[in-house]
């Protein structure tokens, strides 16, 4: 494996503060808390930038925000219990059910008491595999489907054949490079791509929009205008403003706002309520009434921002 971007990641500890050192930098999360009396966790993965394999263990909980990334991650619980958020969604987990964390979209989670696995795959190594089945569109995956029995079967043989090729010993590329394709041929299998894209933004003369749309949810936490963002992606402002409405019906202006939304939800509903406020959340994503974001807020969400907060 020397000649190969090799990954190999190992962090433990017995306190809180341990666990937010080591693991948000990993998935790239900003608002991550732990807890816990005799609290303890090991994280572990192996692997390289096309696939690792991966292992969560705590006594304790822990709940934070994980962002749009370059892997494509499944997991499951062997034991514990947990959710993920996507927008509103609040996805109860099952031991030994496997889970695919929303890939185009950021989400929230809560751990709490668990031994977790999970399996990280690159996009570039979905595609390629893809590609050669004749999937050459962009690919997007639907995290809430039910796999089908078998293909649960095949993805757990799969990925328990390289955990023990793993635990032998040193991997030769060749090996590791067959053992990539394998897992990622069980992962098509798990979730197969979505056969009739609907994403306005894989359609024709979308390109711009969609670039656009990558750097608004990589920047939001910036100050952001329309102008500068055309500037970016090489195009007039006019153009932006024509793009985003023939293809998302709605200005850059209001689709940027519409991201902070999102952003805010995913804060309320990690956040602490003896620690956090509707107030302060609101200021944080760029909104300055109060009032109006708490109308806008019921409106998407049809529930109050402190309720979700509260829960």
């Amino acid at each position: 494996m020397q000649d190969r971007s090799e990954i190999r990641i190992e962090a433990s500890g017995r306190r809180p503060e341990d666990a937010i050192a080591a693991l948000p930098g990993l998935y790239g999360g900003t608002r991550w808390s732990a807890a816990g009396d005799e609290y303890e966790f090991r994280y572990t993965a192996v692997g390289d930038d096309a696939l690792t394999l991966r292992t969560s263990r705590m006594r304790g909980s822990i709940t934070g925000d994980i962002p749009v990334g370059d892997d494509v991650v499944v997991q499951w619980l062997v034991s514990g219990s947990g959710r993920v958020d996507p927008t509103g969604e609040d996805i109860r987990l099952a031991p030994n059910v496997p889970l695919l964390f929303p890939a185009d979209r950021a989400f929230v989670f809560d751990y709490r008491d668990y031994d977790q696995r999970l399996v990280h795959l690159s996009r570039a190594a979905i595609a390629g595999l893809a590609a050669e089945r004749g999937l050459t569109a962009a690919l997007r995956f639907d995290h809430a489907a039910v796999p089908a029995e078998s293909a649960t079967a095949l993805w757990f043989d799969t990925v328990a054949m390289a955990a023990r090729t793993v635990r032998r010993g040193p991997v030769n590329d060749l090996l590791w490079h067959e053992l990539t394709r394998m897992t990622t041929a069980a992962f098509l299998e798990l979730y197969p791509p979505l056969a009739e894209p609907d994403d306005p933004l894989l359609q024709p003369g979308a390109g711009a929009v969609r670039q656009a749309v990558e750097h608004i949810r990589r920047s939001i936490d910036l100050p952001l205008t329309p102008s500068e963002i055309a500037a970016v992606v090489g195009i007039s402002p006019r153009a932006l403003q024509a793009g985003f409405q023939r293809f998302l019906g709605t200005s850059p202006a209001a689709y940027i706002r519409s991201v902070r939304m999102e952003a805010a939800h995913a804060e309320l509903a990690a956040g602490d309520p003896a620690r956090t406020t509707v107030a302060a959340v609101a200021r944080r994503w760029g909104f300055a009434h109060l009032g109006r974001f708490s109308a806008q807020y019921r409106e998407r969400y049809g529930r109050n921002p402190s309720e979700t907060l509260r829960n």
